[in-house]
């Protein structure tokens, strides 16, 4: 698809021309099958540990938004997959380097030619995103929405790190809990109730080794 095509259905929220150029979810979990998982959250008390090398060791890294990496021995180096929300420049997504990359916004509007046209582009459904903005009454994080997609797949672990809700704000930015739209406490809540539901969900908290 040309980028006017693109463009253009992106203009008048055509999802179904945009969602065509989407690898199916069927086979995004698939691929998942047996698999150790680290989904590296942005907390910024990740800095401060030596959990580079066990993020590392998963079979398949997967990180978030603008992803920062102050160093490999807190964060790793490996990006197998990106799940963004966020517009990133042809600079930051060659850094990142990600060999698919997930649109989990319903904001279509943010997502890009590029992104949209390469190898492993995923669109998650817009019905995905509402039916977890309902459970958690407010709308989830990226982090959240790949939570509740990884665990539908056969993977064999999922670890969580950089995950602490927001208590130590984001490496990616300056905003407070209070100046973004997400309820942290709802979504810690969920998480806890998951754990409980299903052994594969590991959560290290961050600046714990």
């Amino acid at each position: 698809m040309n980028k006017l095509q693109f463009y253009t259905a992106r203009a008048f929220r055509d999802e179904a021309t945009i969602a065509s150029l989407s690898a199916p979810q069927s086979d995004l979990l698939d691929a998942l099958n047996g698999k150790s998982v680290a989904l590296v959250g942005n907390a910024r008390a990740l800095a401060q540990s030596d959990q580079g090398a066990d993020i590392d060791a998963a079979d398949v890294v997967i990180r978030i938004n603008r992803a920062p990496m102050p160093e490999a021995r807190s964060h790793g180096t490996r990006t197998d997959w990106l799940a963004l929300a966020v517009r990133l420049s042809d600079e930051d997504l060659d850094k990142i380097a990600p060999r698919s990359t997930l649109w989990m916004s319903p904001k279509r509007k943010r997502l890009r030619h590029r992104i949209a046209t390469g190898d492993g582009f995923y669109l998650h459904p817009l019905a995905d995103y509402e039916a977890l903005r309902d459970r958690l009454a407010a709308p989830p994080t990226t982090g959240a929405m790949m939570i509740d997609l990884l665990l539908r797949s056969d993977l064999s672990s999922l670890t969580l790190y950089g995950f602490d809700f927001f208590a130590s704000q984001s490496l990616s930015g300056s905003r407070t809990a209070q100046q973004v739209p997400h309820d942290f406490s709802a979504e810690a809540a969920w998480v806890a109730d998951m754990q409980r539901r299903d052994p594969r969900l590991r959560v290290i908290r961050p600046g714990s080794d």
